[in-house]
């Protein structure tokens, strides 16, 4: 059975700044049958970002919202969640958005983000990007990977759903070891999505249970 014939898909909105590579890798994933979501809203803080070709070429709304025309982070982030209840989505997926939101009481718990590290290591204010490939190297640790969580008010801090490992080598670059890095990525948001679809997901204090 097609996973869309078993149950309702879970409604999402997907937040950009750039390229879009996360909100490519879930529109391919949705329209292969592999993952029972719909993005029902695509915003972006950057009305240049290559994401929203995406967004358009799979004709999802998107919304254009930039930090500059707030005057605070909370105005901003009021903004955008406005956007998002009036698309009734029930999960905000953060691709690349290069903006500090606050997370309103009614979207706790309902807005996920993809580190590219293992929190609690390589991670906080200052750690993105090839900054934190660049400290795992310069570190000498053994592992790296990514990490699936929810996002609270404070910096890489919200409970953790899912991890995936890969091994860094002797000879890896930052360059190197984010394209193996991006490539769990590109497994892990999936499969975080898949489980909170399911209804398998469930938060307790700062633990995620699965099951």
């Amino acid at each position: 059975m097609d996973i869309n014939e078993s149950k309702p898909p879970l409604c999402i909105a997907v937040l950009i700044s750039g390229g879009g590579t996360t909100l490519e890798n879930l529109i391919k994933r949705v329209g292969a049958g592999d993952l029972n979501v719909r993005i029902q809203l695509v915003v972006s803080s950057s009305s240049s970002a290559d994401g929203i070709r995406f967004a358009e070429e799979a004709n999802i709304r998107t919304a254009v919202i930039k930090r500059r025309d707030y005057e605070s982070q909370d105005g901003f982030s009021n903004a955008i969640f406005s956007q998002c209840r009036q698309a009734d989505v029930k999960f905000v997926v953060m691709g690349g958005f290069l903006r500090r939101v606050t997370i309103p009481d009614d979207f706790v718990n309902r807005v996920l983000i993809i580190h590219p590290s293992l929190i609690p290591s390589f991670c906080g204010q200052g750690f993105y990007g090839h900054h934190v490939h660049e400290a795992v190297l310069d570190y000498g640790v053994k592992l790296s990977g990514c990490t699936v969580h929810f996002v609270d008010n404070q910096y890489d801090h919200g409970p953790v759903i899912l991890q995936k490992v890969v091994q860094v080598y002797d000879d890896d670059t930052p360059k190197t070891l984010a394209s193996r890095v991006f490539e769990a990525e590109c497994e892990a948001y999936p499969e975080a999505l898949k489980l909170i679809a399911s209804g398998k997901v469930r938060v307790e204090g700062r633990h995620v249970r699965i099951g």
